[in-house]
């Protein structure tokens, strides 16, 4: 019996020192929602597609104009330079100068065909010290540049193809990320309720040893038990005693296990309550039907059409490679006068033209710009076969989830139905030992019935939400509600 009380008093220990406020009832409902919100699962999700999100808004702002200011404030420069006389010799002359320049540009990438249009304005003051020193005032009013590839590669186009898909995926694996969160929460949550279960069935269980034994030993003192029998209890007791030992350790560790997950206060108590039926509420579901709402809303769809995008942009980069070749074209006025006003007066204007064409053809590369195109096509071709690959596993795993997922309603019924039958069946067997009617064996039989059934009870009940759950992470939709999940997206990037 030491040892009885001594794990009675662990059990009174560790909840000696704490207040009714220490002790919360959570729900099922409760430790889903704060996954959720407080998790720090959910918050690597959220930084996740926060990460996604400006990426796609510097692609964005890549499509519109970009204002641009350039200056030098101050300039200056005292120095001897090399100079060559007309007859050939050389000789240092003195240069001391001072320079201010400013400009303001606005630049514009152009998706159609891969080029860039700028419009420029500048100025520049030189100012020249010493023995007739000057200032002199450079001003172009007004410049347009055009740099075009000439069969290059598009960047900004591919962009466009890719950048909205790559969007896309990341606001799908935002909601996906949050029903794992949720699914994890339900699997540490059950954890913690199929250890409270334990735990009541190990307080249980020690109750009725030490009350049978107790009954055994008057019997056995007027010989209606064998003590071969009485021993045997005597071994059920310990037993007993180990097993609350062992449970409330377990209990300790998978409610440590959920608080840490969802957040709580280290010394703070969580009692799990059995979640509702959930069976009563869930529609049978098809295949097509979660095959076809997995395809359009699971971010896998996504991936996939990314990743062709991305082996095709690669190809295309490497011919495009094989060929270099680019337009540059500048055209605008310019002035230069002794004053600010003066050089930016348009009838001192003069034009100011540039074109420049250059061309880089490999004459002789010894196949390597050929082998690179080759290298891109086999990669495509490699990832074309992996995603193939992918998709029939994903159709597999989402056929296996509604196969599961449809049985498993039956077969918490039939869990439901059999502990109902085994702790009948256990108050029984109590009552027919009591009477001499069953012996030990019988009677630990029942018991260890009764507690499997229990634990199995809650297994099924465990894997019917966990089915769900996983249904509604590849689907990104409540068949209950009936209606597609959404997450705040503006909350997730603030």
């Amino acid at each position: 019996m030491k040892k009885t009380l001594s794990a009675i008093a662990i059990s009174l220990w560790f909840s000696a020192g704490l207040t009714a406020q220490d002790t919360i009832t959570i729900s099922l409902t409760d430790a889903i929602n704060r996954s959720v919100s407080n998790s720090v699962d959910a918050v690597v999700a959220r930084n996740q597609y926060k990460s996604s999100y400006w990426g796609y808004r510097t692609y964005k702002a890549e499509l519109l104009p970009e204002v641009t200011l350039n200056s030098t404030l101050p300039y200056y420069s005292k120095s001897y330079n090399q100079f060559q006389n007309t007859d050939g010799t050389y000789t240092y002359v003195s240069n001391d100068y001072s320079r201010i320049d400013g400009g303001l540009s606005i630049s514009q990438n152009i998706p159609l065909t891969g080029g860039i249009l700028s419009v420029e304005s500048s100025f520049e003051r030189l100012q020249q010290y010493g023995e007739g020193g000057s200032t002199r005032y450079m001003g172009i009013p007004a410049s347009v540049t055009l740099e075009q590839p000439i069969f290059g590669f598009n960047r900004v186009k591919w962009l466009q193809r890719i950048e909205p898909v790559k969007y896309k995926e990341a606001q799908q694996k935002l909601i996906g990320d949050m029903e794992e969160v949720s699914n994890t929460a339900i699997q540490y949550y059950f954890n913690l309720l199929l250890g409270q279960i334990n735990m009541e069935i190990a307080e249980q269980n020690l109750k009725n040893s030490e009350k049978l034994y107790t009954i055994a030993e008057a019997k056995r003192k007027i010989g209606q038990i064998s003590e071969n029998d009485l021993l045997q209890l005597k071994v059920s007791l310990l037993k007993a005693e180990s097993y609350l030992t062992d449970a409330q350790a377990s209990l300790n560790a998978r409610m440590f296990q959920l608080r840490s997950f969802l957040n709580y206060g280290e010394y703070l108590i969580l009692k799990p309550i059995i979640p509702e039926s959930l069976a009563d509420k869930l529609p049978v579901l098809s295949y097509a039907q979660v095959i076809a709402l997995a395809r359009e809303n699971n971010s896998f769809t996504r991936n996939v059409q990314k990743r062709m995008l991305e082996a095709n942009r690669d190809v295309s980069q490497a011919k495009a490679d094989r060929w270099n070749a680019k337009l540059f074209v500048s055209f605008g006025m310019s002035g230069q006068e002794d004053t600010f006003s003066r050089a930016f007066n348009s009838n001192n204007w003069r034009n100011n033209q540039i074109v420049n064409v250059g061309i880089k053809i490999p004459i002789l590369d010894w196949g390597k710009g050929k082998g690179k195109v080759k290298i891109a096509e086999a990669e495509r071709d490699v990832e074309n076969s992996r995603i193939e690959k992918e998709q029939m596993d994903f159709n597999q795993n989402v056929f296996l989830r509604v196969q599961n997922f449809n049985s498993q309603s039956k077969q918490l019924e039939l869990a439901k139905e059999t502990d109902k039958i085994a702790q009948q069946r256990y108050n029984t067997s109590i009552e027919a030992f009591v009477l001499g009617k069953i012996d030990v064996l019988n009677l630990n039989d029942s018991q260890s019935s009764k507690d499997e059934a229990r634990r199995n009870y809650i297994e099924q009940m465990y894997q019917l939400w966990s089915y769900y759950y996983q249904i509604r992470s590849l689907t990104l939709y409540d068949f209950i509600s009936d209606r597609e999940i959404s997450v705040d997206y503006e909350s997730a990037i603030n």
